[in-house]
């Protein structure tokens, strides 16, 4: 009997877990049969062999990219149950030997990373456009033209972003059973269409796919353009591994996978018995029941809005990931929930996402506009996903799941190069979108490399001969003083500044340093050794996605500080990349303010570097 009440326990527990990752992860992919069948319909005949190949290519799509490289293949890749692509970096990173092929790795990662924020932009504005475009099909909206829908869905967009403050902990808890209502209204309403047109059922087999493929030449290799789509947001299913599991989210996947592919299958049969149909989806629903289409608009509504949701997070934990791991700059950082550490707020990244997605918005205008100018980022991210698979798969010697791998991400680099033929037809702002923080990480690392070089910090011995001298014959200051140094054994040059110049020297000095590890997770903090008289260390050691709020952690060492000193630059330069690199270094908050130290004790020391 207990044995029993403990599996029920735990049934209901893996239940509860899938449908939090149904919220939480599937938002993206699953909107995407809103628009997806109806962008590729438009681009081809609708005959059955066109329609049952098209439908195989969807469904093998699903397969193979979503189930066996996201959902499989990369989802065994973790460390501390994380994933993503700098957790793919950091497991192939201590297998590499070459500073040349670290140095390559960080690029790829940064490349996908950027990307991916690329993405971030395109896909809350294609989810709410194709959303609102259902409403023309409810009576009495049928004047609804494209300069309302665009502002109807500019205004829920507003609304998004501008509730990302309050944080999503008090609604996140509703974003799974809606998406599951989502989803089961996908399944039966696809089921109900399939008994129209059974036959739509022999698109499982593949080789209806290649015979489209290999039938129709160039144009069929530029659907494949389109037919990427319905994997968009596959690669979330392994970024948010680390929120939710890797079990809930491959239970979770299951059901969507079989939900998906019922409603593909069910607006295939739905074109073939409505040739002159426009909106797939929608007028489907409309046709099986003009009672449920309101809900079913309503409910697609929020479902985007979910979706766009679990972008926008996944993108402040991206840079949050690039802060911690100094791939990107210090940005202001607020925690919008004091029991999930993944719920941060990151102001300056939330309202430029916002004026990229109205601007998106206002320049395509219509879903199926912009879905012409989607995918590139999405592949591309997918084939880096794909080679950093590979590459970790061969330096473990699993030969055979590498050479999987490898033939997934060659179907990957497909998609890309037929995506890529979507450039003229506005395909270039995706990357045009993701070159702009492309640009921002790489002129913001070489920056810092040569700000590095510039500052010569001063050895610790060096330092320690100065530092006794001074100490022996200058008069203190009562109190304590806090100096922030990532690496004590190289001490920076403000340090030495501000007490051998300047003569500023506390009674009690700590030489604080705060270390991000190469793990996710995990806090210490303690003092380590005394260095010299009234001059000690402490240290601080983080996951790199640890939210880390530094105050409390030095009042439970009895640190109270009555001055916090930090290393300030003034850049000097004629360069135009420096000078970008100084306004970043200006906009930037400072290290001192990313760790909300207390404003009233902080002091910073200015040094002049021409570049």
């Amino acid at each position: 009997m207990v044995d029993k009440g403990g599996n029920g326990e735990i049934g209901r527990s893996s239940a509860l877990s899938a449908i939090k990752a149904t919220g939480l992860v599937f938002g993206d992919i699953g909107t995407s049969p809103i628009y997806t069948l109806t962008v590729i319909l438009a681009l081809v005949p609708r005959t059955e062999s066109v329609v049952l190949g098209v439908l195989s290519l969807i469904i093998w799509t699903l397969i193979l990219i979503v189930s066996v490289q996201y959902a499989w293949l990369a989802m065994s890749l973790a460390k501390k149950g994380e994933g993503g692509t700098i957790v793919l970096r950091e497991l192939l990173n201590p297998l590499l030997k070459r500073a040349q092929s670290k140095y390559a790795l960080l690029i790829l990662t940064i490349i996908g990373i950027s990307l991916l924020i690329g993405d971030g932009v395109i896909t809350p504005a294609i989810s709410i456009l194709s959303a609102v475009e259902g409403l023309p099909l409810i009576p009495g909206l049928e004047s609804f033209g494209p300069d309302l829908l665009v502002l109807v869905a500019a205004l829920i967009a507003i609304g998004l972003f501008a509730f990302q403050r309050r944080g999503t902990e008090r609604v996140a808890f509703a974003f799974g059973p809606v998406m599951t209502v989502w989803f089961a209204a996908l399944a039966v309403s696809g089921l109900i269409m399939i008994v129209q047109a059974p036959s739509v059922i022999l698109a499982f087999n593949p080789l209806l796919g290649l015979s489209f493929l290999f039938s129709n030449g160039l144009a069929s290799f530029l659907v494949l353009a389109s037919v990427v789509l319905c994997a968009t947001g596959g690669e979330a299913l392994y970024a948010d591994m680390g929120h939710l599991g890797r079990e809930p989210i491959r239970r979770a996947w299951k059901f969507i996978f079989f939900a998906l592919v019922i409603n593909y299958l069910g607006q295939g049969a739905f074109a073939l018995t409505h040739p002159e149909a426009s909106s797939m989806l929608f007028e489907m629903v409309l046709s099986i029941s003009s009672l449920a289409y309101v809900p079913f608009v309503l409910l697609s509504i929020a479902a985007t809005v979910i979706a766009s949701q679990a972008m926008i997070s996944g993108i402040f934990s991206i840079v949050y990931q690039g802060i911690t791991t100094h791939i990107l700059p210090a940005l202001k950082v607020d925690y919008t929930s004091a029991t999930l550490r993944s719920q941060i707020y990151i102001d300056s990244v939330n309202w430029m996402m916002l004026g990229a997605v109205l601007f998106v918005m206002l320049l395509f205008r219509e879903s199926a506009n912009l879905a012409a100018a989607y995918g590139i980022a999405v592949t591309g991210d997918m084939t880096i996903t794909g080679i950093l698979i590979t590459l970790i798969f061969i330096f473990r010697r699993r030969f055979g799941h590498a050479s999987l791998a490898w033939s997934i991400t060659l179907l990957a680099m497909v998609f890309f190069g037929a995506s890529l033929s979507k450039l003229p037809a506005g395909g270039y702002w995706s990357l045009v979108l993701a070159a702009i923080p492309l640009s921002i990480i790489l002129i913001y690392l070489t920056g810092q490399k040569r700000l590095y070089r510039a500052f010569q910090p001063v050895p610790l011995r060096d330092f320690l001969k100065e530092y006794r001298v001074v100490h022996d014959t200058m008069n203190r200051i009562s109190g304590t003083a806090l100096f922030f140094a990532r690496d004590i054994e190289k001490i920076p040059p403000y340090i030495a500044r501000t007490m051998f110049v300047n003569n500023i020297l506390y009674q009690d000095n700590i030489l604080v340093s705060i270390v991000v590890e190469d793990k996710p997770y995990g806090l210490t903090h303690d003092f380590k050794k005394n260095l010299a008289e009234g001059l000690r260390t402490f240290e601080v050691r983080h996951g790199y996605l640890e939210v880390v709020n530094i105050v409390p952690i030095f009042r439970e060492h009895g640190i109270n500080e009555k001055a916090i000193f930090y290393g300030l630059e003034e850049i000097v330069t004629d360069n135009i990349a420096w000078r970008i690199f100084a306004m970043i270094k200006r906009l930037a908050p400072t290290f001192v303010q990313f760790y909300r130290l207390p404003a009233d004790h902080i002091h910073g020391v200015t040094t002049r570097i021409e570049m």
